[in-house]
């Protein structure tokens, strides 16, 4: 006769063996316990010395970067960072909140930690879209509408603009709506979608009204561009239109889609 197989050899010392034992994990003695609170008290007790007690992480040195018509000066006295006080404790929020509320040229700023002793402000300054002339003084207005600094020479390249609100009729009646500066925003928007060869040449832009702006420019040209809607296409047919009329002196693209050029 045949002998018992593998499997039923396995399945009687399976038997006489009895159930697995389970091994029993025991707990952490108390003296090992008290022995890691500890440690870990210490270390975060030297953690919080070394951020906030020591000499050895205290703001040191302040560095500015991404000025373009600011100094270093002025934005670090605007800034006014607490020199000496622990690094950790510097309220980056709080400088960057008084960088935007002194310096209306600085559109953003990043006040970075830099350890163990210095701390850098990265400055964005405004670019000039327009400019509103007041007197013998100039107002930079920047892409989003905003006037952000007086300067006594115009910077090169950059249009003025003209508000003249057309104040009778039914115009009067658009101005409760659209104030003046609800007019430069939209003077803004006309001037962002302007071609770079048409910006260039660009030295005036003139708001009568919310759909009457108008171009000037150089060589005694002019265009008509009415609202600040549809922008990008006005912008394409002014481009067409220029290179099939060089000669032309006035150009009409208030209806995108039928522009007119004129020689008078």
């Amino acid at each position: 006769m045949a002998g018992p197989t593998t499997a039923e050899r396995g399945e009687r010392q399976q038997e006489s063996s009895g159930p697995p034992r389970t091994r029993r994990v025991r707990p952490p003695r108390l003296r090992t316990v008290v022995i890691v609170a500890a440690a870990l008290a210490v270390l975060a007790g030297g953690t919080v010395w070394l951020l906030y007690a020591s000499n050895w992480t205290r703001v040191e040195r302040v560095s500015v970067s991404g000025t373009r018509v600011l100094t270093p000066t002025q934005v670090l006295e605007a800034a006014d960072v607490p020199v000496g006080d622990p690094l950790a404790s510097v309220d980056t929020g709080a400088i960057e909140a008084r960088l935007a509320r002194k310096l209306l040229r600085i559109d953003e700023v990043r006040v970075e930690r830099s350890w163990p002793h210095g701390i850098s402000l990265k400055v964005t300054e405004r670019t000039p879209v327009l400019i509103v002339q007041k007197g013998r003084k100039f107002v930079e207005v920047d892409e989003g509408g905003v006037r952000f600094a007086t300067v006594s020479r115009a910077p090169e390249g950059v249009p003025t603009l003209e508000l003249n609100p057309d104040r009778s009729g039914s115009a009067a009646a658009s101005l409760r709506r659209f104030d003046d500066d609800r007019l430069a925003r939209e003077a803004v928007r006309v001037a962002d979608r302007l071609p770079r060869a048409v910006a260039e040449d660009t030295r005036v832009v003139k708001v009568r009204s919310y759909d009457d702006i108008s171009l000037e420019l150089s060589g005694d040209r002019t265009v008509v561009w009415g609202s600040a809607e549809q922008g990008e296409r006005k912008a394409r047919a002014l481009t067409a239109l220029m290179k099939a009329a060089p000669d032309a002196r006035h150009f009409d693209v208030r209806v995108p889609t039928a522009p007119a050029s004129s020689q008078s």
